[in-house]
């Protein structure tokens, strides 16, 4: 092995920087290959005339950069992606993240497509300020992917916003003051937990069935005061559960017969192969309808798609997003716009199904001893724990293998007495062998051989 550590001596700053400086030049030179074993940390220490903690310190800050990677008694080496940082579990949130296919299809569509938005360099109009609600050329994009969808969109109706989120706080906010209510299930997105809660919003909790929410709980949820239904309707988060078409005209009926507005979060409604037809296609004059690309791509995107009810509701939502956020990122807003023309965001749509499915099966054979809803085409999993078992205890267990698991409480509609359920989300940029690991391990903890 070259000695890529001569000269950490005379570096000046704290050494353990020092090691981490010249690790990143070595592997950015090419002196230390990918797959290449480090140095024992002790032999290292006694090569440069350093303390153990001192370069223990320093291959932890080179692992957390991305650098390298530990194998336990096989020490430490270069990671062989070595340019990718590394998923950060902890730092999630619980936020459901799409899964990577292996192929580069996505850093090529972005590189392809960033190349050419920006072959105008500095005159681009991209770089610039743009409207609050969207630039004209992206709204009708989305206005022509909504009517693709059935429903019929003019691009005045249309507001880009920055991600999902972003659309539900300002449909709140300019919907909805203090102590309003909106009915929802019981279980249901925490970012509308946090934004009620932000803005000192009412929840209602909906009964559900097999088929989702249960139209005849709208009655009483009107009684009480509630004047917007939230509904995720297609793969739920967390329940996976998916409305079938009766199910959402019923739910539509019955809002229009009490007066409540809908807001449909249709973040994972492309995701199917055969898509149901969203609730804004029954009820256009009703509904608040938001696409996003977070869950159906990459939520590095930050980009959503709204479609309001009228045209003078949408001038007011670019109002408040002009207040809050200004505008949508340009640049990513425009890939978007590019992709839908070209035909590449089917292509990346299609490669997330793919990679969802397979990690379905993969689940699907390593998870056959529990129970578990999921939809065959989405990539989280709302699994009910045998009872003596928290899921406190199944998070300690099965997070620091890199899966996404989060309680069942985190989704709920007010305190539960005790949750059995927690969420699993397959997505994110762990491989299928750590996936299955994890599985294992939770299996393992569930059924008491751990």
């Amino acid at each position: 092995m070259q000695s890529w550590w001569a000269g950490v001596a005379e570096r000046d700053g704290p050494k353990y920087l020092a090691i981490v400086a010249a690790l990143d030049e070595a592997v950015r030179s090419g002196l230390l290959r990918a797959g290449e074993r480090l140095p024992p940390q002790r032999e290292l220490a006694a090569a440069i005339g350093a303390d153990l903690t001192t370069v223990t310190r320093a291959y932890g800050i080179a692992t957390d950069a991305g650098l390298i990677q530990g194998a336990g008694r096989l020490g430490s080496f270069v990671r062989n992606n070595v340019d990718l940082p590394q998923a950060d579990v902890e730092a999630e949130g619980g936020m459901i993240m799409p899964p990577q296919p292996a192929s580069a299809l996505l850093p090529e569509a972005l590189r392809i497509g960033m190349t050419k938005l920006l072959r105008a360099a500095g005159q681009s109009p991209l770089l610039q300020y743009q409207p609050s609600g969207g630039s004209l050329r992206d709204r009708r994009e989305a206005a022509a992917s909504f009517s693709d969808r059935d429903m019929p969109t003019d691009e005045g109706a249309v507001v880009i916003t920055a991600g999902g989120q972003s659309a539900l706080h300002a449909i709140l906010a300019t919907n909805l003051t203090r102590g309003d209510m909106i009915a929802a299930a019981p279980y249901v997105y925490p970012g509308l937990l946090h934004l009620a809660a932000r803005l000192d919003l009412r929840l209602f909790p909906l009964p559900v069935d097999a088929e989702g929410i249960d139209p005849a709980g709208i009655a009483d949820a009107a009684r009480a005061g509630a004047k917007m239904l939230y509904v995720v309707p297609t793969n739920d988060n967390p329940t996976t559960l998916t409305l079938p078409d009766q199910r959402r005209r019923d739910l539509a009926d019955m809002a229009r017969q009490h007066g409540l507005t809908i807001i449909e979060d249709d973040a994972y409604g492309l995701l199917p192969s055969h898509p149901p037809a969203p609730l804004a296609a029954i009820a256009p004059d009703l509904c608040w309808h938001i696409a996003s690309v977070s869950k159906i791509i990459s939520p590095a995107l930050r980009v959503a798609h709204v479609r309001a009810p009228s045209g003078h509701s949408a001038t007011q939502l670019a109002a408040d997003i002009y207040e809050t956020a200004i505008m949508a990122p340009p640049l990513n807003a425009a890939l978007v716009t590019s992709w839908l023309r070209d035909g590449s965001f089917a292509t990346l749509v299609a490669a997330v199904r793919a990679e969802g499915v397979a990690r379905q099966r993969l689940a699907a054979q390593h998870l056959a001893s529990l129970t578990y809803n999921a939809h065959p085409e989405g990539y989280h999993l709302w699994v009910d724990l045998p009872g003596t078992i928290a899921p406190a205890d199944a998070i300690a267990a099965t997070r620091p293998l890199g899966l996404s698991i989060v309680d069942g409480a985190t989704f709920a509609i007010g305190k539960v007495p005790r949750s059995s359920k927690v969420r699993i989300s397959l997505g994110g940029s762990i491989d299928h062998p750590r996936l299955a690991r994890a599985l294992d391990r939770l299996v393992a903890i569930a059924t008491g051989k751990g």
